[in-house]
């Protein structure tokens, strides 16, 4: 049986994939030497103290990894779910079967974080292929979207919550999987459960994220901590960059707008996350995200991250000190 499950650690150390580590070898084979050592796959992952089979271990923290392709996808309700709801019945649809069937794989990635976002922990969901006869068993986790759950059309907030927390799972490098700590409203106006321990290990504010996939309002993220300066960088380059907002879109089809999250969005009562951002003329349900300060990396820490380029210089985009220097041309 093929599992859809989010794989997460409390504690756990980014975990890069094989992309990431050849080409942290193929620039270490193609310049001078760095002053610290490359680290390996094995090196990333570490620390992982408390990992229960695959399944997330406490609400509110997740891993992105969900591929940007997964958010262009026509459309989630071409493929039945928003009408059919995402229960059993919803999954044996036709035509959720045909939706699935043209591209098993990317659907597979889609539904792992569509389940997690939309139902609470504890609840799964099944799908056998009509053609291959394979089982996918995707697991719940934040239980945004109640309604759809359990087999109810999605209503707007949930399509707009759903759609937020995906854009917050998506990355430009989803085989890179980061802790986050996602915040805010469920459609039931319950918050998402948050500990004074977990703001602690998630101290750096990233983003807002906010928008409607089912429809074609678009998908959306704000900056909500301190612009990257030019020596750091990180793999979460959808929400944090050293560039200008709005400037650098390199992970559309999610905006990056070019307000700050506070010039166009509400807090809640206790000001640790936001509970609506108006935009476009609309006002979103939206999701709100921390990280851990070590996965903002800066040039001149000893370690050449993947994020990192070789060079002659101080910034990210040529960092001799982590990263060693290529011979000029």
């Amino acid at each position: 049986m093929k599992t859809g499950s989010i794989e997460v650690s409390r504690r756990q150390v980014l975990h890069v994939g094989h992309v990431g580590v050849m080409l942290l070898l193929v620039a270490a084979s193609a310049c001078g030497p760095a002053e610290g050592p490359f680290e390996s796959e094995a090196a990333f992952v570490q620390n992982q103290e408390l990992v229960v089979d695959g399944d997330i271990v406490r609400l509110g923290l997740s891993l992105n990894g969900l591929s940007l392709n997964g958010l262009s996808l026509n459309g989630l309700s071409l493929n039945g779910l928003s009408l059919n709801g995402l229960s059993l019945d919803g999954l044996s649809s036709p035509e959720f079967d045909a939706w699935f069937q043209t591209d098993p794989e990317l659907g597979d990635m889609v539904m792992k974080y569509v389940v997690a976002c939309a139902a609470p922990s504890g609840v799964s969901r099944t799908y056998t292929s009509s053609s291959t006869g394979v089982t996918y068993v995707w697991k719940g986790n934040l239980g945004l979207a109640p309604d759809w759950t359990n087999g109810e059309p999605a209503t707007l907030t949930e399509q707009r919550l759903v759609s937020a927390c995906l854009g917050a799972h998506a990355s430009k490098y989803h085989d890179v999987h980061i802790p986050l700590s996602v915040l805010g409203l469920r459609a039931t106006g319950t918050p998402i459960p948050v500990t004074p321990e977990e703001l602690q290990q998630f101290p750096e504010k990233e983003a807002c994220f906010f928008g409607n996939l089912f429809t074609d309002e678009g998908i959306f993220v704000g900056n909500d901590g301190r612009p990257l300066n030019n020596a750091e960088s990180t793999a979460r380059a959808c929400a944090l960059s050293s560039h200008g907002n709005g400037k650098n879109q390199e992970c559309l089809p999610l905006v990056r707008v070019k307000r700050d999250c506070a010039k166009f969005c509400t807090l809640d009562a206790s000001r640790t996350f936001y509970v609506s951002c108006t935009y476009n003329g609309i006002t979103y349900p939206v999701i709100t995200t921390r990280l851990r300060a070590a996965d903002i990396y800066t040039c001149g820490d000893g370690v050449c991250q993947f994020t990192e380029k070789p060079g002659r210089g101080t910034t990210a985009d040529s960092c001799a000190r982590d990263c060693g220097t290529c011979s000029s041309r």
